[in-house]
């Protein structure tokens, strides 16, 4: 367990780094405005999350609350404790917590400087790393030996940001699990989150 965990928290820095090479080479920044004054450290934290709902044979009901910091002004890195209430028709019900920490490499800032149409959009690619907590009667898994077993999940994709204010954002997230023996991600798992 502790060599996935430490391969999996590998491949998320090695993500972050290759990103963070090709976000800031010249080809990249071209046509794109960069500020490079660095707002004092209350203007670098943000706060956000999201909520998800899920109705039907599989109900899946998510609140995902983070705080955040801008470590640069294209990348974030943030994590937050997660609750899930997942049930399936005719079988049962359970309760999933843990947490989770990502990181975003914002790719352009706002379209409008590159094709000006008048669309201020952002694009970012997405990292995630989540640890998770099951229950091991409702997953049947008897290997645990005890009530609650842990599973560790990477997610990885992108999306798009729409600004909201001098600081809000709504962001649309579509997102890929690289490991997901209990199925319970979407392939993507498409996820509408905000910042502020």
């Amino acid at each position: 367990m502790t060599i996935k965990y430490l391969s999996v928290k590998h491949s998320l820095i090695t993500v972050t780094v290759l990103s963070s090479l090709l976000l800031y080479s010249p080809e990249a920044l071209h046509s794109q405005k960069v500020n490079r004054d660095t707002p004092p450290l209350r203007e670098r934290i943000f706060f956000g999350g999201d909520f998800g709902l899920q109705f039907g044979t599989y109900t899946d009901i998510e609140i995902a609350p983070v705080v955040g910091l801008w470590v640069l002004p294209r990348v974030a890195f943030a994590a937050g404790p997660e609750y899930r209430y997942y049930a399936i028709k005719n079988y049962g019900s359970t309760s999933i917590f843990g947490g989770r920490v990502y990181s975003q490499l914002v790719l352009i800032q706002d379209i409008n400087n590159i094709i000006p149409a008048g669309i201020h959009l952002g694009l970012f690619v997405h990292a995630e790393d989540e640890i998770q907590s099951f229950e091991s009667d409702f997953w049947d898994n008897t290997q645990s030996g005890s009530e609650r077993f842990n599973v560790n999940a990477l997610l990885i994709g992108g999306g798009i940001s729409q600004p909201v204010g001098r600081r809000g954002s709504l962001n649309i997230i579509a997102l890929w699990a690289l490991d997901d023996p209990y199925g319970i991600y979407n392939s993507p798992e498409i996820r509408i989150s905000f910042t502020f």
